[in-house]
């Protein structure tokens, strides 16, 4: 792994600009606005590497090195009043796609860090349905696009389980340019082509902008806070709950457009 880097170092602005011209926000609706339920955020498989490590904390890094990445939720309930108190998890990989607390990692599945809590952590909205975590942006393994996972719990029951989609166009110029990321192959996994992103749809799409010395990804979170749906809980890494790996990336052209927002 590599220093952090700082990305204003990496001049990203004219691709940022890019990605928020595309749309890609989902905002909580303005006080004057006319009273209208908003979409439930869309769930999505838990995934094989969840673990409740109970860490109350905003800076999940544990020092891990990365480029610095803010993830912000605001949590709504569907007529848009925030939801203090409520619980949010969050755990996402590493630069080189790996998780703590597992073993099997790494491209040779021989790495362990069953004994870590890296990029885990959790927080309590505040007043305003807020919470922020401190991390670094993560990388990506086999079979998946770039992706943050996160629970939103309501004392002891889970009301959203679901996972943060980032932008193809960010994600692959900080795996080409920043050495931390670099990996011996190209990237298998789009947004479009994967089935998870593409089945939980726009509600879990972001935004993302640049501030000094960091990254900041945000995404409002709609829940009903009554609610109790299941969680799709894959017996443990590899066994289910994610997509098999498509049998090539598009590259060239082809890829270029499928990372870069087109008008449509």
């Amino acid at each position: 792994m590599t220093r952090v880097q700082k990305p204003q170092a990496i001049q990203r602005r004219g691709l940022l600009a890019a990605i928020g011209a595309a749309g890609l926000s989902a905002a909580a609706p303005s006080a004057g606005a006319a009273p209208r339920a908003l979409p439930l955020t869309a769930q999505a498989t838990e995934g094989p590497y969840y673990i409740d490590v109970a860490k109350f904390r905003s800076d999940i890094t544990e020092g891990l090195e990365g480029v610095p990445l803010e993830v912000r939720f605001i949590v709504l309930e569907p007529a848009g009043k925030p939801l203090r108190g409520l619980r949010v998890d969050l755990w996402h990989c590493d630069a080189q796609g790996r998780y703590s607390g597992f073993g099997g990692q790494g491209e040779d599945l021989t790495l362990s860090f069953e004994s870590k809590t890296f990029l885990r952590g959790s927080q309590r909205t505040d007043r305003e349905g807020a919470v922020a975590f401190a991390t670094v942006y993560p990388g990506w393994y086999a079979g998946r696009t770039t992706h943050i996972h996160f629970k939103v719990l309501n004392g002891a029951r889970t009301v959203l389980t679901s996972q943060f989609f980032l932008p193809d166009g960010l994600s692959e110029y900080l795996y080409a340019q920043v050495p931390g990321y670099r990996r011996a192959r190209l990237r298998d996994t789009l947004n479009s082509t994967d089935g998870i992103a593409l089945k939980a749809g726009a509600t879990v799409i972001g935004a993302v902008r640049e501030e000094r010395q960091r990254y900041v990804a945000t995404l409002t979170l709609v829940v009903d806070p009554a609610s109790s749906p299941a969680a799709e809980r894959p017996a443990g890494p590899g066994a289910g709950g994610e997509p098999p790996r498509p049998p090539s990336a598009p590259e060239g052209a082809a890829r270029t457009r499928a990372v870069v927002p087109q008008r449509a």
